[in-house]
């Protein structure tokens, strides 16, 4: 009997090999490396014929993805309409990653975490166009030309304090673009008093993809040379780099009062910043600031905390490399990377969805409460 299943991945950010698809109780699979690079963890593909039948998928060299720690404690998320991303069972023994789920429909998607795809940035792109208070800027092009764009928001035409916001250095961190697309949302709400009075006194300057190329190829962690961005802010260039130097050079142009680098995290199960201790320029005001984000951010959202992070000497010798340490040190800004987990918030745990892409826009638009508060306080007073 010929097996009905059928494993798909080629559309926008699909990633899987398949080594055995005949039987639903052992499907076997690989994830691929990303483009030009040894690093993989993302997957994203579609499963036809399961319905009604205990799939049990098994990613036989998951022991060996950039970061397989951070299986333990992982469910893998499931969607039919590829809008409503739910968890699926998930477990990691022996180095093997397994999902054991039942679909209800003959079509169904799984992948590492809700994707957003280039389709859909480039639908945000032209939805925030159309806000008189939104400017979009073309600022460069990725290695295979697609074009990296850059928002400008802002209700001021004179002085103003520049807000820089980037998101999906490492194009698998899916959650940072729907985390801009809830930041977005709250700051083109006219009967919103925060996002007004910020708008009033400051210019956001936001990149919702910095990677589009690493996203369309379903990748983790680089672009389509194969270069992690998040370690070439001190030596970007063109042939490496173009979308970290097509930034930089805007910066340049504008200047940085803060910067928010957001991202997703593997391994660790909390939403949390990570500020610039350690740099050369690093001073009590910077400190400050980053001791008010903190606070602030912690109290309006319950999705928030500062218990958990990295280590400050997490880095090392590529310290400087990172974009939120090159930017500080080099601006004297507040700049932060923020991290989200693929996982879930083990402080608010939702066993359904865990954390997902609605939870991620709420946190995008609750931002704007610690960015009011540093912008309004003494530190910034006299930039």
């Amino acid at each position: 009997m010929t097996s009905r299943l059928k494993i798909s991945s080629y559309f926008d950010g699909g990633n899987i090999e398949v080594i055995d698809a005949k039987d639903p109780d052992n499907i076997r699979v690989n994830i691929p490396k990303d483009t030009n690079s040894d690093f993989y963890q993302w997957f994203y593909f579609r499963l036809q014929g399961g319905m009604g039948e205990n799939c049990v998928i098994r990613f036989e060299n998951a022991a060996d993805a950039a970061f397989a720690e951070g299986w333990d404690g992982y469910e893998a998320v499931a969607s039919y309409d590829r809008e409503y991303w739910f968890r699926v069972p998930t477990t990691y023994e022996d180095g093997v990653l397994e999902i054991q789920h039942t679909p209800d429909q003959d079509s169904v998607y799984y992948a590492y975490f809700a994707p957003y795809s280039y389709e859909r940035h480039l639908d945000m792109v032209a939805w925030a166009a159309n806000y008189a208070d939104c400017i979009t800027h073309h600022i460069g092009e990725t290695a295979e030309g697609r074009d990296i764009t850059m928002l400008e928001v802002s209700k001021t035409q004179g002085l103003a304090k520049n807000i820089w916001v980037i998101a999906r250095q490492h194009p698998g961190e899916t959650m940072a673009e729907w985390f801009v697309e809830g930041l977005l949302e709250r700051l083109f709400d006219e009967s919103h008093p925060i996002a007004r009075a910020l708008l009033e006194k400051c210019r956001f300057y936001v990149v919702p993809n910095m990677n589009p190329d690493g996203a369309v190829h379903g990748n983790l962690r680089v672009n389509s040379k194969g270069i992690n961005l998040n370690r070439e802010w001190k030596r970007a260039s063109d042939e490496r780099s173009p979308e970290v130097l097509a930034v930089q050079k805007k910066m340049s142009e504008t200047g940085v009062d803060m910067f928010l680098d957001i991202h997703g995290d593997e391994t660790l199960p909390v939403n949390f910043v990570d500020g610039c201790e350690g740099v050369p320029n690093y001073d009590q005001r910077m400190a400050d600031m980053e001791a008010l984000f903190e606070d602030i951010f912690t109290a309006v959202s319950p999705d928030f905390q500062a218990e958990i992070g990295y280590e400050n000497v997490r880095y090392g010798d590529e310290t400087l490399t990172v974009a939120s340490k090159w930017v500080g040190n080099t601006y004297r800004c507040l700049s932060l990377t923020l991290e989200m987990p693929f996982k879930d918030n083990q402080n608010l745990p939702d066993e359904v969805v865990g954390w997902s892409p609605e939870r991620s826009k709420i946190l995008g638009a609750d931002i704007l409460y610690p960015i009011f508060h540093v912008v309004n306080s003494e530190h910034m007073k006299g930039d």
